[in-house]
């Protein structure tokens, strides 16, 4: 079989030897948030400010996460911003992140427009999004370190997307002909991957906060919101 999925553990990772910091870049999607812009499927449980609230609280996350990675790029790349005012250019100015405007096209469009721009520089790119409470810097650094022996990292979604695609190399098969926005994505990357011949690693599954039946998945990240990003 000329591809090997391997899953990976990420508990190996939370401490950082200094000796052996990946390298390479992490890239953050997000999108600025703007009350009725983002969570839109969460508005009839919180709010709109509320679910903005809420999405504010999942971006810090991710970027603290990231920013917690020693040895490599970091770039936030957001949508619905301004580029020198607003949350995500200061959280970019506070923890040391580039900020970028993603470009135009699908979701595949601009990921994999991201990805390739990456890896001209770096001989691996981690992506990120900024809906899920349990990204965190040993995830993170994991991922990384899978793409040291593998062509491709992944970290399922239990909706049956992805919450972390890295790469150390590049094709844009990857992110053509995609579901996305649904539970097919993750298979389908699979199929993508089996076709290609490439080897992959798959980190835990996590779960994305999309939906109002998924907050009962994060208690703890819900109870450090303010009480009005509570559902009522």
């Amino acid at each position: 079989m000329p591809w090997a999925q391997t899953p990976i553990d990420w508990r190996g990772f939370m401490e950082s030897d200094p000796g052996t910091r990946p390298s390479g870049t992490l890239l953050l999607f997000a999108r600025e948030p703007i009350a009725g812009q983002v969570k839109t499927r969460l508005i009839p449980a919180l709010g709109a400010e509320g679910a903005a609230r809420l999405y504010q609280g999942l971006l810090e996350l991710a970027v603290e996460a990231a920013a917690a990675v020693p040895g490599v790029h970091r770039e936030l790349w957001c949508t619905g911003a301004p580029p020198t005012d607003g949350v995500c250019a200061g959280l970019a100015l506070a923890r040391g992140l580039s900020l970028h405007r993603q470009p135009g096209g699908s979701l595949g469009d601009r990921m994999a427009a991201a990805l390739a721009r990456a890896l001209q520089r770096t001989d691996r790119a981690v992506l990120i999004g900024s809906d899920c409470p349990g990204y965190h810097s040993g995830y993170l650094k994991a991922a990384l370190g899978a793409l040291t022996d593998h062509d491709a990292v992944l970290g399922p979604a239990a909706d049956g997307g992805y919450v972390l695609i890295g790469l150390s190399r590049y094709a844009p098969e990857l992110f053509a002909k995609m579901s996305w926005g649904t539970g097919k994505v993750l298979a389908q990357t699979r199929a993508a991957l089996e076709r290609l011949g490439w080897s992959w690693a798959e980190l835990p599954t996590l779960t994305d906060l999309d939906r109002p039946e998924d907050l009962a998945q994060a208690p703890a990240f819900m109870a450090s919101l303010t009480p009005q990003a509570h559902p009522e």
